[in-house]
């Protein structure tokens, strides 16, 4: 049975995360069914990354085994046929029976967009967070960096998570700033739950004065969520790619 590779894009404004769930639309229920629909298999999709509920994606990436014998670029047109037009296939390709999507990640790159104007925002309301207060964003960048290498991240971790692990190696964290939106880039091996979500709280709190660049390195060693700040709007958010090599 050949193993197929997705990299998806979606909107995630309308679904419950990535993770099936009963009673509640996802990614990961949206493309088994359609894999049903074109293939008339009932399969388990692994996605590299579990997008909490409404982040969105530009490079997820997901793997499925199948008995179905059909060219690789076949899987993108049935799929992107019938599913939602807020779900779509960037590309299908047929690898090795032992590629798993999430086991054989070695990094993934995030994006956070932070409008920063007076004015809301209209036509990306859906995509961006929205802050109007003035932001120093040399702090921001100083504060990033104190978060960057491979250390225990529970202080940024989510509740109600069954990890074992807490240590990520965290190789990127950048404040960029783009006219009015100013973008934060995380790249990592591995993230946590709510992770990269609680560090752009955390660091625009630190853009609004409410807490010291420095106050970072004591927010790590406390190993405990209520130390770090608040969790971003999940809207804001954007898997942009997986790696494999």
């Amino acid at each position: 049975m050949p193993t197929v590779k997705l990299v998806l894009e979606y909107d995630g404004t309308c679904y419950a995360g990535w993770q099936r769930q009963p009673d509640h639309p996802t990614i990961q229920k949206a493309i088994e069914r359609a894999i049903h629909q074109v293939g008339r298999a009932t399969v388990s999709v692994i996605g590299a990354g579990r997008t909490d509920s409404g982040v969105h994606a530009l490079g997820q990436v997901a793997s499925f085994r199948t008995d179905r014998d059909w060219p690789a670029s076949n899987w993108m047109r049935a799929l992107n046929a019938v599913l939602p037009k807020d779900i779509a296939v960037r590309s299908s390709a047929l690898m090795d029976v032992r590629f798993h999507a999430q086991h054989d990640a070695r990094g993934k790159l995030y994006t956070y967009r932070i409008l920063h104007r007076p004015a809301r925002p209209t036509v990306d309301r859906a995509f961006v967070w929205h802050i109007y207060r003035p932001l120093n964003e040399a702090a921001m960048e100083q504060a990033a960096a104190t978060l960057i290498g491979s250390q225990d991240f529970s202080s940024f971790e989510g509740s109600l998570t069954d990890n074992t692990n807490p240590i990520c190696h965290l190789q990127r964290l950048a404040v960029i700033r783009h006219d009015d939106q100013i973008h934060i880039e995380a790249y990592a091996d591995r993230f946590l739950k709510h992770m990269v979500r609680a560090m752009v709280g955390t660091v625009v709190e630190v853009g609004l004065g409410k807490r010291t660049p420095d106050s970072l390195v004591e927010v790590l060693k406390a190993r405990d969520r209520s130390a770090a700040g608040q969790t971003a709007p999940p809207h804001g958010l954007c898997l942009m790619r997986v790696d494999y090599e």
